[in-house]
């Protein structure tokens, strides 16, 4: 469907009664036609369409003075190009014509200027006419009204004189324009006259004094015009005011209207102007005007007073304002009014205006054009702006009042109609285009659009058409055989409207046009609306405190992260740059040093793209409350008392609970305690007292925030004294030591006391043999001891509490008992019967009670353990003093005669004695009672390792039981395939006992085994030892190489294969520059998992290969970093180098003939010496696992030395015995000497070796990681 844009018509204007003639009026009024255009969308495909014309810029009523320009502008598109004209007073106007107007090309805008001749001549009505091909469109009718410039005319100064207290008005009488001009009241000095409630300005421009004083007289009240539009400013003669003072009283005077005059008025206003009701007063004091209206409510909303209450003000009037208005000026002498009867009509405007559209031929037409208005106004017709009386009847046309209809329209309809409304307050007019066309359809909407809607939202699926007849579209979707059917769903021009979608109502649809193939898809994408889950909670807190709410809120993930906005009481909150206030920390707001104006609804809106939610928390200053006050103490009683209280202030926190606390005075004074609690609801509680005592009371409030401040005290309240109310708790006997009993109690509290003079009453007798008579003694402290009782006799004993006053009541009765001894004698007949090897029967007599000496509290059965039996030993080595290997105490009641034991070791030596116990202690043991136990099934062997010599043998070591409980007669092994379901469990039976290995041959080598290996006496099989394992596979090489360089150094690792046996390899590596021979270093075993190559050039490339089985299974090319080391030929014929080895060369020379005569003379130096030195030289063996170890000289001189005159034997081996033969001859001797920036020498030297035996003896340690050279090259390097 095109898009249709249409334009208001008509103005209403304003006008302002009895200042502005009826030609202004008129041209406030002027009829201001409205147009609407067909726009065909720029995405419609079509070639050079022909458009009616359509009125862009409107023409504007001029009001112009005769120096002013004048320019009516009317603009207009179309296709073809709309051809302009006017219409003045009903005439044609040609611009043409005219030789002072210019005509702008290509519009009907036309321009005079006011210098270029009188332009009185052009006043008059106006209407411009565009017309293409396709019809005519009208403008609104315009007025052009010219006036000439306003001028003063000759005026008599006035001058006037009045009484003071009397009433007076400056005339302004300003010459008369079509524009009202701005009035101002000046002195000569150019300065505005100072308005107030007694001195005001009229709307007619007069200036009104309610009551002269003195102070206004004056000569030189001048009035000034000031017309805009002219832009002139006329300043009339100076009017003298004089004001003589009166030599009497100034008389009062009452109200009297100066503005209006009369009593009644009334107003003729149009609907949305703006109208002014002035009252001005005279009168002594000053009078106050008050507005109301007479016939019902003053609309508040649209009314204003202003100059002090004298002019009500109606902004955009309607005709509900209609009716009568008093003003009343009071003061003190009385009262006047005025009343004004406002009349509200309106100017033509619209209900309804007609919709330009296109058509196709054949098609019924129906245009409806309603207007309203006060008085009703008139609905007319035209085409192409001949008014429809004036055209031909045609039966196809019908009008009805507002209404054409247009049956079987042809393209010869095609035409632009105005509707012209009208009464007598103005005209408006609309213009609508019928525009018979075809236009085949298309669908502008682009294809596989996706629209994205949140659940619950409503979603509108866009299928925007154009065409001529307008197209017919359907909507379908593929799951749906009736989509219009669903009541969510609705059509709504091309566009699909679904209310309250789901999740099930994403997807694709189909927008078809009817009766042909033309469709477009759109694809509905529903996601899940935002929720918070974590809302921000309602908060109370204290003042100065922070307050922390968050905000978390689940949002689709298809969506980006959401907007947390922050509000209070609706306002937004930003974070302050210096954030002192409000932090945001992500979804959570801190309100720091909440205070008071904090206080409010806190509310947390998450924003997405496609929807918001909000959630409402708030904060609530709290405090802990203020002291409760006005305690009383009421009600008095024996021992108890009535407190109340007043509460105090919660803070909106309510008090949950009031503590009742006392001081209270007696034996001892104590600090204030806690006596009760009372809920927070009551404001009194009930106490009781404690006799012999001073009572002072205080309460203190509690809320969630805290407790308040204790409130003041009461006076001192005493109670009298009473006897004991109780007795002391826990009399008992705790008697230990033999003849006496010690009578305990728990001490009462002196608060119980309830007089003076407190002690207690002891009271005892036997409970056997004394009758009914007690003894009693009194004390003032427990314990109580009697003497000479005998041993663990029953005693009745009974403690009372009495004071001054009288004794507390009948004390309660307990027997007692005195102290115990040791028991006499130990239990006879002591017996024991095996239940397995590791479990006996322990038989005994019971005691005698009587050689108890005490409560029986059971029996002691020692047993003591000898370790496992020998095969040739003997009981009476366990009496002889066996070495004890663990003794167990095992306990059981009083009455019990027999005792399973369990645990035992099985073919171990025992030893068995019993004992009697009491509170006292244990008495003597009973004669020792030897056993063996029988042979049991041992323990699982000690441990079992495995060991594969070949891919299908395993060879299992173990050693034997710690605990074989008996003599072992062999093994039994078991071994099964656990990665393979069903397979049989195989046995093997080992008789020989003594047996610690065993080898199982033709295994799976694919198969892991679990073994299970059990020693065997006679008793049967023990507990088997598990382990799992599998036969090891032959070596193979290793496997995931990596390699990383260094300066001087290459790092290899790799990963060992796992079950396969390590292997020995070599690495070889040859430097890239074409110099030099393969090298190779020491053997590597697979096990190690890592290797360092050292000795390498920096900044070298290197090949390596890594062999095996003289085979290379690896190999690679690395370059080691640094900068490459500058050439070292040549240096050998430097002068320099020449004259260092004849130095070191002699300096050899020199040694050896010092040492040569050292060993002619013999006897001449220490024996021990030359001993410590053949020692030192021989006591670092070469081995062939660290052989080219090599070590500074500094290093070796500090071991040698140790002496504090070092022998020429500690300074060079030269000088031992095998040193010159080694020297000497040694078959081989290499010597490279490196010359750097400081100078440095090394030597080695290596024996004959033959073939591969000299490569593994190459000087590298897989070992040492970072060797300690000393600054010297390593031996890699000197072969290089």
């Amino acid at each position: 469907m095109p898009t249709t844009s249409r334009q208001q018509v008509g103005g209403r204007g304003w006008h302002t009664p009895l200042l502005l003639p009826l030609l202004s009026l008129l041209s406030s009024l002027a009829p201001r036609p409205g147009q609407a255009a067909i726009h065909i969308p720029a995405k419609y495909q079509t070639h050079d369409l022909k458009t009616p014309p359509v009125i862009t810029a409107q023409p504007q009523s001029i009001t112009a003075f005769s120096v002013d320009d004048i320019s009516l502008t009317c603009e207009a598109s179309g296709n073809p190009p709309p051809i302009f004209r006017w219409v003045k007073d009903g005439e044609l106007f040609e611009p043409a014509d005219y030789p002072d107007l210019s005509v702008t090309p290509g519009s009907g805008t036309f321009t005079v200027r006011g210098d270029d001749g009188l332009i009185n001549q052009y006043e008059g009505k106006y209407s411009c006419y565009a017309s293409n091909e396709l019809g005519t469109a009208i403008s609104n009718e315009v007025i052009i009204i010219t006036e000439n410039t306003p001028t003063l005319q000759k005026e008599k100064k006035v001058k006037l004189k009045v009484e003071e207290g009397e009433s007076v008005i400056l005339p302004c009488n300003p010459p008369e324009s079509t524009v009202a001009p701005v009035i101002h009241w000046m002195d000569q000095r150019l300065r505005h006259i100072e308005l107030s409630e007694r001195v005001t300005q009229g709307r007619d421009g007069n200036l009104y004094f309610s009551h002269v004083m003195v102070v206004d007289s004056r000569s030189d009240y001048t009035c000034n015009a000031q017309y805009l539009n002219a832009r002139t400013i006329l300043s009339k003669e100076p009017i003298t005011l004089t004001v003589p003072p009166s030599n009497s009283v100034v008389r009062n005077r009452r109200p009297r209207m100066m503005r209006p005059s009369n009593d009644q008025s009334s107003y003729l206003v149009l609907r949305g102007q703006n109208l002014e009701l002035e009252c001005i007063a005279s009168g002594l004091p000053t009078p106050s005007i008050q507005w109301v209206r007479k016939d019902g409510e003053m609309p508040g909303s649209r009314t204003t007073t202003e100059n002090h209450g004298r002019l009500l003000r109606f902004s955009r009037i309607s005709e509900s304002d209609g009716g009568e208005y008093q003003c009343t000026a009071t003061n003190t002498q009385g009262t006047t009014t005025h009343t004004y009867t406002v009349t509200v009509e309106a100017a033509p405007f619209w209900i309804k205006e007609p919709e330009s559209q296109l058509y196709a031929p054949g098609e019924t037409v129906t245009l409806q054009c309603q207007a309203d208005g006060t008085p009703k106004p008139q609905v007319t017709w035209s085409i192409n702006g001949i008014p429809i009386a004036d055209i031909d009847p045609d039966s196809r046309r019908t009008v009805q009042e507002g209404t054409i209809i247009l049956k079987n329209v042809s393209f010869t309809d095609t035409a632009v109609y105005q509707c012209k409304a009208a009464n007598k307050h103005g005209t408006i007019l609309v213009n609508t285009y019928v525009y018979v066309i075809e236009l085949p359809p298309q669908i502008l909407t682009p294809d596989g659009q996706t629209y994205t809607a949140i659940e619950g939202q409503k979603a509108v699926l866009e299928c925007q058409t154009f065409g001529s007849p307008r197209p017919t579209i359907t909507w379908e979707r593929k799951e749906l055989a009736h989509l219009m059917s669903n009541p969510s769903m609705k059509q709504i021009g091309g566009s699909l409207e679904i209310t309250n979608v789901s999740h099930s109502d994403g997807g694709w649809y189909t927008c078809s046009i009817k009766n042909t193939n033309i469709s477009t898809r759109a694809e509905l994408e529903v996601l899940n609306r935002t929720v918070i889950v974590s809302p921000p909670q309602h908060l109370r807190v204290q003042e100065g405190t922070s307050a922390t709410f968050i905000c978390k809120a689940e949002v689709d993930p298809k969506l980006a992260p959401p907007q947390i906005q922050w509000r209070w009481n609706g306002q937004k909150l930003f974070e302050a740059p210096d954030g002192d206030k409000y932090m945001f920390e992500g979804s959570t707001l801190i309100v720091a040093d909440v205070q008071e104006r904090d206080e409010g609804i806190y509310t947390c809106q998450v924003i997405t793209s496609l929807d918001a939610t909000e959630a409402s928390g708030s904060i609530t200053i709290v405090d802990r409350p203020d002291s409760p006050s006005k305690l009383q103490v009421t009600d008095p009683r024996e021992r108890a008392v009535t407190l109340l209280w007043t509460p105090g202030d919660d803070h909106n926190s309510p008090v949950l609970e009031y503590v009742v606390e006392a001081e209270e005075t007696g034996a001892e004074t104590r600090g204030w305690v806690e006596l009760q609690r009372v809920p927070g609801v009551l404001q009194r509680a009930d106490i009781s007292l404690r006799p012999f005592m001073a009572y002072r009371f205080r309460v203190i409030a509690v809320n969630d925030v805290g407790n308040s401040d204790p409130s003041e005290p009461t006076e001192r309240l005493s109670t009298p004294a009473a006897s004991p109310d109780a007795n002391p708790e826990g009399v008992r006997s705790e008697s230990v030591d033999p003849d006496s009993l010690v009578i305990m109690w728990e001490e009462m509290d002196r608060l119980s006391f309830n007089g003076p003079d407190f002690r207690y009453k002891v009271m005892w007798r036997k409970v056997v043999g004394s009758g009914p008579s007690w003894n009693v003694n009194f004390t003032t402290s427990p314990p109580f001891v009697v003497t000479d009782v005998g041993n663990f006799t029953a005693f009745d004993i009974k403690v009372q509490a009495v004071n001054q006053i009288g004794e507390g009541p009948e004390p309660k009765l307990i027997i007692g008992y005195s102290g115990e001894d040791y028991p006499l004698e130990s239990p006879m007949n002591v017996g024991v019967s095996f239940l397995n090897s590791t479990a006996i029967r322990v038989t005994w007599t019971p005691i005698d009670r009587d050689t108890v000496r005490g409560q029986l509290l059971g029996y002691k059965i020692h047993l003591k353990n000898y370790g496992p039996k020998g095969r040739h030993q003997r009981q009476e080595r366990v009496r002889r003093g066996r070495q004890l290997v663990n003794e167990v105490v095992v306990e059981t009641g009083a009455n019990e005669e027999q005792k399973v034991l369990r645990g035992l070791q099985p073919y171990s030596h025992y030893s068995l004695s019993v004992s009697v116990f009491n509170s006292k202690g244990e008495g003597p043991r009973s004669e020792p009672l030897t056993f063996e136990t029988p042979e049991g099934a041992p323990g699982p062997p000690a441990s079992l390792h495995l060991d594969s010599p070949s891919e299908k043998e395993m060879t299992l070591r173990w050693t034997p039981p710690v605990y074989p409980n008996g003599r072992l007669t062999g093994y039994l092994l078991q071994y099964q395939k656990i990665d393979k379901e069903g397979s049989l469990l195989q046995v093997h039976n080992i008789d020989n006992h003594t047996a610690d290995s065993h080898t199982l041959k033709d295994l799976d080598s694919s198969s892991r085994y679990r073994f299970m290996l059990m020693g065997r006496t006679s008793a049967g099989l023990g507990t088997p030892i598990i382990k799992e394992g599998a036969t090891t596979l032959d070596g193979a090489p290793p496997s995931n190489i990596s390699v990383s360089a260094g300066e001087t150094l290459v790092n290899l690792t790799w990963a060992s294969r796992e079950r396969h046996r390590s292997i020995s390899f070599h690495i070889h590596y040859l430097r890239k520059n074409g110099q030099g021979n393969w090298r190779q270093s020491e053997k590597v075993n697979s096990s190690q998992l890592f290797y360092q190559l050292q000795g390498l050039q920096p900044g070298t490339q290197y090949h390596l290969r890594l062999v095996y089985n003289n085979t290379t299974f690896w190999d690679t090319e690395i370059q080691t970093n640094g900068a490459v080391m500058a050439a070292r030929t040549g240096f050998a014929t430097e002068g320099w180098f020449i004259g260092l080895i004849s130095a070191i060369v002699l300096l050899l020379l020199v040694l050896l003939i010092l040492c040569f005569i050292k060993r002619s003379k013999g006897g001449k130096y220490s024996v021990k010496d030359k001993e410590e030195c053949q020692v030192d030289s021989e006591a670092r063996p070469m081995k062939d696992e660290t052989f080219g170890e090599y070590r500074s000289l500094d290093s070796d001189i500090e071991e040698k030395r140790t002496a504090s005159q070092p022998s020429l034997c500690e300074d060079s081996k030269l000088c031992s015995d095998g040193g010159l033969d080694d020297y000497g001859n040694s078959n081989s001797v290499q010597t490279e000497v490196i010359m750097d920036e400081s100078l440095a020498s090394q030597y080695s030297s290596t024996r004959d070796a033959s073939g591969t035996e000299a490569q593994d003896s190459y000087p590298l340690n897989p070992t040492t990681i970072a060797p300690i050279n000393h600054g010297l090259p390593n031996s890699a390097a000197i072969l290089d």
